[in-house]
């Protein structure tokens, strides 16, 4: 497969093309990161094409999309904690400096980070770590987090 989904992320998982994409959830879909130098790191990106801004969305839209960042939040907190036992929280971000267009960041924090980074944004981590690519060896972490997608859903749609 070739890397052209990733010049339109949303367009092509709104056409079934995006192969990041763990679940398609209210107002956006949940895609495992491209790189997994953080193991479990994810990203919530919007369903709504040309919208950059969180405020860019009607405001009932807006809290969906919070909602589903935090159900996205939760999913990777409690797989990364199954998975590592140096796991210590997520950190939620929706920044918007690079990409143009809505999106929230989901980063796994462990204890076993440099000391030099662990307690700083994950952006200053060097450039080098940033080559850590998704790949086959991170399949089970992707049936992980989207079973878990699947689990928090059947569990909100109950209570």
């Amino acid at each position: 497969m070739t890397d052209g989904w990733k010049r339109d992320r949303i367009g092509s998982a709104l056409r079934g093309g995006n192969p990041t994409v763990l679940r398609r959830l209210d107002a956006g879909f949940a895609v495992i990161g491209d790189t997994q130098f953080l193991p479990g790191y994810c990203v919530l990106l919007t369903d709504s094409p040309g919208v950059g801004r969180l405020s860019d969305l009607p405001r009932p839209r807006r809290l969906e999309f919070l909602s589903d960042m935090e159900m996205l939040g939760e999913a990777v907190e409690n797989v990364c904690a199954r998975r590592d036992p140096d796991f210590r929280r997520v950190n939620l971000e929706i920044l918007g400096n690079t990409d143009p267009f809505l999106h929230a960041h989901v980063w796994p924090r462990y204890d076993w980070e440099p000391a030099d980074v662990v307690g700083r944004p994950v952006w200053l981590y060097p450039v080098e770590r940033w080559a850590a690519s998704l790949g086959p060896q991170h399949d089970s972490l992707r049936t992980d987090l989207a079973d878990e997608l699947d689990r928090l859903r059947a569990a909100s749609s109950t209570s």
